[in-house]
């Protein structure tokens, strides 16, 4: 079975949400200057890369990273393409047809953001009314393929319309080389004791094998045409 890693490296070049702190990896002790062996020291905020927001992220006395519920970040996944889209609301989603599907990663075009040498602040997000359909949709869990689930523009009430009803938040991931449709989400964060979230290694395993011809996706706003 098909393996996708759709996790972004950790290292000093990846772009960090604008106040967040820095990624910085630097050698503690190295076998080039004489020591045992190779060891570094990283110092990364809790948000960093491909990351888990935790529902204490945004609510003060809402469960922290270590306390999240295992089965919700493992299991089947609905990777939903979103092309030429900003602002993800009700109109956009609705048209994917993700009623009943409790994991759903959608890709847009920021996946190909992640190319670009800094952070860029013109990304696609949810509006809160396309957090609210999703919570009414029954999704449990939501990625988006960079560093924030709202705009820059946005107050937090995405993400408290999400994490205040159960809905995790997925940032970070790459989609850029994922075709939309099914597969299954093997996404585990580091458990931090109290975190408000924390970095995560994301897999997606299935999907059609390199060569293979892709059948049209009803879960992308790709229609062919007549």
């Amino acid at each position: 079975m098909r393996i996708h890693d759709i996790t972004m490296p950790l290292s000093a070049e990846l772009p960090v949400y604008p106040g967040d702190p820095p990624v910085l990896i630097t050698p503690w002790s190295s076998i080039s200057d004489g020591d045992t062996a190779n060891l570094s020291q990283i110092s990364l905020c809790t948000h960093s890369g491909t990351h888990l927001d935790a529902p204490r992220h945004f609510i003060d006395n809402g469960a922290s990273v270590d306390e999240l519920p295992l089965g919700l970040l493992i299991g089947k996944a609905l990777v939903a393409e979103l092309p030429g889209v900003k602002e993800i609301g009700r109109k956009e989603l609705e048209r994917l047809r993700i009623k009943g599907v409790e994991r759903l990663l959608l890709k847009t075009d920021n996946s190909k953001l992640w190319k670009h040498e800094g952070f860029v602040s013109d990304f696609a997000a949810l509006s809160v009314e396309g957090a609210r359909y999703l919570q009414e949709a029954g999704v449990k869990l939501i990625g988006i393929d960079y560093l924030s689930v709202e705009s820059m523009e946005g107050d937090g009430e995405v993400h408290r319309v999400l994490l205040d009803n159960g809905v995790l938040i997925l940032e970070g991931v790459n989609l850029a080389d994922v075709a939309p449709g099914e597969y299954e989400l093997i996404c585990l964060p580091l458990k931090i004791q109290g975190g408000d979230g924390a970095p995560v290694r994301a897999l997606l395993r299935g999907g059609a094998e390199p060569g293979a011809e892709a059948a049209f996706d009803p879960h992308t706003t790709k229609w062919p045409l007549a």
